[in-house]
């Protein structure tokens, strides 16, 4: 089992600044990819970045130029840096695991983008 810890979000102001971290209860060195969902109530998770074992990012349409992914395989972490936020970012952000052996999530961290 693995357990992911999000933290980092909140109430911001259009325009403004979030990093939202998810720390890993394993080591991420190896892992297949993390990722950044975000889902709206009664809606589909859609994915916002990935990172790779490799080091290689995607992003949704919607965020690139805005947000940035990355990890940091000593503290078994991953960020989401998110610059020049809109009121349409405003949803429940989960951090998403996929190791060789199972597919995990968190449990959630939610944004707010609004004046």
């Amino acid at each position: 089992q693995v357990q992911l810890v999000e933290s980092g979000g909140g109430l911001v102001q259009p325009g403004g600044s979030l990093r939202l971290s998810c720390a890993a209860s394993r080591s991420i060195f190896s892992i297949d990819a993390m990722a950044w969902y975000r889902q709206a109530s009664g809606k589909y998770r859609d994915l916002v970045a990935q990172i790779t074992s490799g080091g290689s990012t995607n992003y949704a349409d919607s965020v690139k130029g805005r947000f940035t992914i990355s990890r940091d395989n000593a503290k078994n972490t991953v960020y989401l840096q998110m610059n020049s936020l809109k009121p349409e970012d405003t949803d429940v952000y989960y951090c998403n695991a996929r190791y060789g052996f199972g597919d995990y999530w968190g449990q959630g961290t939610q944004v707010a983008v609004s004046s």
